[in-house]
Order: structure tokens, then sequence, then C-alpha cells
């Protein structure tokens, strides 16, 4: 069995208004200066939470985000932006790439190193000042794992930094700030949280332990994404695909994700396409791919999607990926890769982009050559 280390918060909130929980713990930390980072489709929400702050004579800075997935750039501003503000505690509220924007605003604030000087596995060892997420979708995960995805400008590849120190100390889940989200954002985010949890449960370094948040959040967000599709104001179904995007997010640190991620990169970083849906797009053909070293993981998947037990594991599995595809579709996804209008003739650049993504191919259960990608990439079209 693999040796695992699973981080988490110190403080997890799942609750209707759970943001004001969270600026009622502010005042009785008697924080001073609290630097708060979202994006703009919440953030007059923020601002309104945020007033009674003040009344505990406090004070907080609101800095929006893009919502786009960060370059080391725009982190590096932001960092000096919390410095001006000589900050004493940071808050994230938003999607995952604002998250782990805040994440690593709340470790460097304080580092003289460069944030390249931290891109890897454990160089940043700890963090000083303290830090709550806010997940306003529920996708990423970001508020559950150590791990923060940045964009490298110099050659528009994604680049991971991950370290303990990036778990949050407080996790608040308030599916009131998710209502406004929409449809399309409400699908990508959902079939991204769900393809966390399916890598993580059929992957090299798969465990006991992830196992059970894996299969829980496969459950939870295959049977409430479409209710929250259908009706954003469903809080009910809302909150569980948010928790189950949670567990997904805890399934990224101790195991993480696979050969889907790392295909799905390059549809990101040269055609712009939702993370989510990159993910969407390539999920079903690389299962078929995986299929003859997994059938019997992917079959528990099947069943957790509420799939029935057939003659065979493999007929099983087979049956999992068929409900995967129908919730695509039932999400109002695109399936073809030619559907967003890519060019056939970027496949090999792509591929070889994508084997660049070591990191995850090497979790993943059956081993990734060039032209195994180049071939995922042409049965998508």
């Amino acid at each position: 069995m693999n040796s695992i280390i699973i981080n988490q918060p110190k403080k997890l909130v799942i609750a209707k208004d759970a943001i004001n929980q969270l600026v009622d713990s502010l005042v009785d930390i008697q924080a001073k200066r609290v630097f708060v980072l979202t994006d703009p489709h919440v953030s007059q929400k923020v601002l309104s939470a945020f007033e009674a702050l003040e009344k505990g004579e406090g004070k907080f800075e609101v800095v929006l985000s893009s919502g786009a997935e960060p370059t080391f750039a725009e982190v590096d501003e932001m960092v000096a932006k919390a410095r001006a503000f000589n900050l004493d505690y940071v808050v994230g509220v938003g999607g995952g790439s604002v998250l782990d924007m805040a994440k690593l605003v709340a470790a460097m604030v304080d580092k003289s190193e460069g944030l390249r000087s931290f891109v890897g596995n454990g160089l940043i060892k700890h963090r000083n000042i303290p830090l709550a997420c806010v997940p306003t979708t529920s996708g990423a995960g970001s508020e559950s794992s150590p791990n923060a995805i940045l964009i490298d400008e110099s050659d528009h590849s994604k680049k991971g930094i991950i370290d303990a120190a990036l778990m949050p100390d407080a996790v608040y889940i308030d599916p009131v700030l998710m209502v406004s989200l929409p449809p399309n954002i409400t699908a990508y985010t959902g079939l991204d949280a769900l393809t966390h949890c399916i890598e993580a449960f059929a992957n090299k370094n798969a465990h006991p332990v992830v196992d059970v948040f894996a299969l829980q959040g496969i459950k939870l967000i295959s049977q409430n994404l479409g209710k929250a599709i259908s009706n954003g104001a469903d809080l009910e179904a809302r909150e569980k695909v948010a928790l189950g995007s949670y567990y997904g997010g805890m399934c990224l640190g101790p195991v993480n994700t696979a050969a889907v991620h790392a295909l799905a990169y390059p549809l990101g970083t040269e055609y712009n396409i939702a993370h989510g849906l990159s993910n969407a797009l390539l999920l079903p053909f690389v299962l078929e791919f995986n299929l003859k070293n997994a059938a019997d993981r992917y079959a528990e998947i099947a069943l957790a999607m509420g799939g029935k037990q057939l003659s065979s594991q493999k007929e099983t599995a087979l049956q999992g990926i068929d409900l995967i595809r129908k919730l695509i579709k039932d999400c109002g996804m695109p399936a073809r890769l030619s559907d967003l209008e890519i060019s056939s003739d970027s496949v090999e650049g792509m591929a070889e982009d994508a084997l660049k993504i070591q990191r995850l191919l090497k979790n993943n259960v059956r081993e990734v050559a060039l032209h195994d990608a180049i071939s995922i990439y042409q049965s998508a079209f």
C-alpha cells in the first residue's frame, strides 16, 4: 500500500451564509488588516459581508481578480499589493484560480525569494499569515488541496506549486454564493471536480482512504450536478456538488490526477478552453484507453454513478463510461474537439506538450507514450 499524507483545514464550515460566520470569526480574533481577494461576480456580496469587520475596528481591502487562471506576473502583482496593505490575514473568495492566488499570496507575502523558486513539491515549507478560503464554484477543489496552478508566460505551460503550507486554515462553503453561477460555468466546474475524483480513484497511487473521498465525490456530483445546472437556486444541490468538489480537492494532495488532466492542459493554454470543459472533452476517451488496466476500478465508478452490476467488470466499466458521456451531454457540453473548431493539425503539438506533464502522467494506470496521446486526441475529434 502506498504511503500518503493528508493535510486538511483546521476548520470546515458548510452552511447557508457561511461567509458571515467567517467575518464573525475575524471579528472575534480581532483581525486588524484583512486582505480579501475575490472576483467580480461576487464582489458586492463580499463587500456587504465584510463591512461588519469594520464595526469590530478591523480593516479590510477587497482586491478583484480576473478569475482567469493566474500567471506568475499576476501573482507577483497581487503579492506586492498585499505587502503594501501590511496585512495580517488573507481571505480568498472565488473560483479555483482566485483561491490558488490567495493561497500563494498568504505564503509568499513575507518571503524574499521569487515565486519561481517554489515550483514543484514541498518547497515552501511554512506559511506565517493565516488564510481562509471561500469557494464560489464547485470544481477546482483548491480549498481542500495543497496545490496552486499557474500559467508560465515564458512558455505558455502550466506549472504547479504544491505544498502543505498552501492548505487553508479555514474553509467556508456557502451555497448562497454559488446561486448566481451561470449554468455553463456550473457544468464546467462540476465536471472538473468529477474528473478529480475519477482520476484519483483509478490511479497508480490510489489509496483506500482516498478511495472513500473519491467515490463519495463521484456519487454526490453525478447525482446533483444536473439539478444545480437546471435550477441554480437549488441550495441543496449546490451544497452537495460543492461537497463533492471538496472531496475531489482532498484527493489532489495525496494522489492527484493523471492523463485526462495532462492532455487537457494544452487545450487551455493553446485554445483558452475552460479547464473543466477540456477535461470533459477528453475524459471518456482517456477512460477507454485505460480500460484494459482499470476495468475493476471503472466498474466501481459506474456503480457509484447509479449504474448496475453487469455480467463482467468490463461491461460494468463500459456502462460507467456511457454514464459519463450521458452526464456530459445532459450538462449541455460539446462531446468532440471538432465541436470547438480545434484544428486536427494541432494534434501532434498538443501531444508533445501533454507529454511534458509527467508529474501527472506518471500517475496514470496505463503508460501514455507520444503515439498514445496522439491517438487519444484523434479519437476525441
